[in-house]
C-alpha cells in the first residue's frame, strides 16, 4: 500500500480498515498515492480513527496496530491532493466505531 504504483486510474478507490494500520508518517504520504490513482472526480472511501493518536490491540491472539491523524490533518492532507470531502462521520456505531471518510476528487486536479 505504501508504495503501490499501478500505473492507471480508477474512478473509485477503497481504503476500508487498511488505512488506519500505518504509522502517521505512511498515512501522510498515502493521500499522494490516493491522488496519483484517482481519475477527476474519482469517489475515495476509507475508514480511520476518531482522533489523533495510536491504539495497539490484538486480533485472534496477534498484536494489531491502529494509528490516526487528528481530523483536521486529514481534511488538509485531502485538500492538497485535490479531493473534497462529501461525508463524514466520526465513530459510526455500526462499523465498529470506526471514523468513515468520503471524499471525491476535483474534476480538474
Amino acid at each position: 500500500m505504501r508504495t503501490l504504483d499501478l500505473r492507471r486510474c480508477f474512478n473509485r478507490m477503497l481504503a476500508w480498515n487498511s488505512f488506519f494500520h500505518l504509522c502517521h508518517r505512511d498515512q501522510r504520504n498515502m493521500f499522494a498515492v490516493f491522488a496519483r490513482h484517482a481519475e477527476p472526480s474519482a469517489a475515495l472511501m476509507f475508514t480511520t480513527g476518531p482522533a489523533y493518536g495510536v491504539a495497539l490491540g490484538t486480533l485472534y491472539g496477534e498484536a494489531l496496530y491502529h494509528a490516526s491523524l487528528d481530523p483536521a490533518e486529514s481534511r488538509s492532507r485531502l485538500a492538497k491532493a485535490g479531493f473534497s470531502i462529501r461525508a463524514y462521520v466520526a465513530q459510526y456505531p455500526t462499523c465498529g466505531g470506526h471514523t468513515i471518510w468520503l471524499a471525491q476528487r476535483d474534476p480538474n486536479p
